[in-house]
């Protein structure tokens, strides 16, 4: 059974760093499309970033470029985002995501309908 459980949210100052975990099971996602997204108060669920294990590509929104990067260790069967220069307007709760190994690659690889299992979310607030 597919389970994904994030970690390392909290409160943190802008300009701060966090990383997020997401621990995988019942799935190796060495074969799977990945996914962070974040849903604010008020607001719909958003993706933040993509990657695909097998060959490493990654996808981004724009309001994150050069800030987030997602990464992932096949060993520990793991997926991480390293935030850095964290904003207000990054508050919110944080998922982690995955794609069916069956379904072929995405077209849209940070819409949340492209994934078929999710955590259950880790806050993240960033204060002035």
């Amino acid at each position: 059974q597919v389970q994904l459980v994030e970690s390392g949210g909290g409160s943190v100052q802008a300009g701060g760093s966090l990383r997020l975990s997401c621990a995988a099971s019942g799935f190796s996602i060495r074969y799977r499309r990945m996914g962070w997204f974040r849903q604010a108060p008020g607001k719909e669920r958003e993706g933040v970033a993509s990657l695909y294990a097998g060959d490493g590509s990654t996808t981004y929104v724009d309001s994150v470029k050069g800030r987030f990067t997602i990464s992932h260790d096949n060993a520990k069967n793991m997926l991480y985002l390293k935030m850095n220069s964290l904003k207000e307007e990054d508050t919110a709760t944080y998922y982690c995501a995955c794609r069916s190994q069956y379904a072929p690659p995405p077209v849209h690889p940070l819409a949340s309908t492209e994934y078929n299992d999710w955590g259950q979310g880790t806050q993240v607030t960033v204060s002035s």
